[in-house]
Formats: structure tokens, C-alpha cells, sequence
């Protein structure tokens, strides 16, 4: 079994390339930050990861995800070997989505500091969503 479910934030805005017979088949590629669970002293905090999405999923990075976004992607590992221009062997692996989710809301990546939109009740703990909220939804 091959399956990896990670969450971060892109490094950079992703960079997307269009192929195919048509140029209609889309391959999105970016990296993610994410976090190390333990940090020690003297060592990263944050490990990058390269991922790449295609198709739906690609269309899908290219028109919501910005470089700081936080997503959570799950997807399989897979090695992407090649051999340079000097001849030598290159090796590298990259993540291969299968799913994409936001890990916070939009209004949070633009204002981490302040609340949530909406108030929670005392009981029940549902937030009430506001009605001008579809705008910023991406599956209308």
C-alpha cells in the first residue's frame, strides 16, 4: 500500500502546464511546508515536499491556491528519477494527489489574527454562516 495524507502550506504560487493532443490535459506542480511534529534544536522545522495534481485536481490548484495557503493533500509517493545533462542519476520523489482540501478558511490566511467569521452558541456549537458567504465557496 502506498498512501500519504499530509498537511502545509505552499511555498511559492503553484506552476501549471497544460498537454495533451488538445493542450487540455492540466499538470500542477508546487511544494508544500510542513511542519515537524518534534522540533530540536539545530534542525528544520519544516519539511518541503514537492506534490503534483492532475487534471480536475490541477484545474482545481491553479483557480484557489496561492503560495500560504494551507491545504491538507492526500495522495501516494512516487520516485521521479531522470538522469542529467552531464549524465548522472538524479534521484527525487514527488507526492501524487488524489485529494485536495483546505485546511482554514480563506478569511484566516488573510487575517490570521482575527476571529472567525460568524458567532458560536452556547449550546449546540454550530456557527451561524453568513448569507453573503457563497461568493467565497468553491463548489457553487
Amino acid at each position: 500500500m502506498n498512501k500519504i495524507i499530509m498537511m502545509g502550506r505552499l511555498t511559492r504560487d503553484p506552476e501549471i502546464r497544460y498537454g495533451g493532443v488538445n493542450n487540455d490535459k492540466a499538470v500542477a506542480r508546487y511544494t508544500i511546508a510542513v511542519d515537524r511534529r518534534f522540533k530540536q534544536e539545530g534542525q528544520p522545522q519544516a519539511d518541503f515536499f514537492n506534490v503534483v495534481s492532475f487534471g480536475k485536481a490541477a484545474e482545481f490548484v491553479e483557480k484557489y491556491l496561492r503560495k500560504g495557503t494551507k491545504i491538507v493533500i492526500e495522495g501516494e509517493l512516487q520516485n521521479n528519477d531522470y538522469t542529467n545533462k552531464n549524465g548522472e542519476k538524479v534521484y527525487s520523489i514527488q507526492i501524487v494527489t488524489s485529494q485536495i482540501e483546505f485546511a482554514e478558511s480563506k478569511a484566516s490566511q488573510n487575517h490570521p489574527q482575527e476571529p472567525p467569521v460568524g458567532n458560536v452558541p452556547d449550546e449546540g456549537g454550530f456557527m451561524s454562516i453568513p448569507d453573503d458567504i457563497e461568493d467565497e465557496l468553491p463548489f457553487n
